[in-house]
């Protein structure tokens, strides 16, 4: 009896230690983009080894330009204006206006 007992208990353990694999796997990978980047199993976004809470589509329309414009960024952040979007983008001359790669990436541009 002892030691069937002794057996599933580590079968139980041998399976509880097999089950406890958390980590996330691609689910998707975009590649006709401007930057490569996964969907994760998870729900988080992946782009050069980094990972990224949000998927943001940003448009809106750019002074003087004739039709709207779209920005994709990967984002640790919930939310990011257009024009910091365009901004990001290397639109603008100040550096102050990019993003750092832990905040946020620019994935694709339409």
């Amino acid at each position: 009896m002892r030691k069937i007992c002794a057996l599933l208990v580590c079968t139980f353990l041998i399976i509880a230690v097999a089950g406890c694999n958390n980590e996330a796997t691609v689910k998707k990978t975009y590649t006709d983009t401007f930057r490569t980047y996964c969907e994760m199993s998870d729900g988080t976004w992946k782009c050069d080894d980094r990972s990224y809470k949000y998927r943001l589509e940003i448009s809106g329309r750019l002074p003087s330009a004739v039709k709207d414009s779209t920005f994709v960024y990967l984002s640790n952040m919930e939310s990011i204006s257009f024009d910091q979007a365009w901004k990001a983008a290397g639109l603008s001359s100040y550096s102050g206006d990019y993003f750092s790669p832990e905040d946020a990436v620019l994935v694709e541009l339409n």
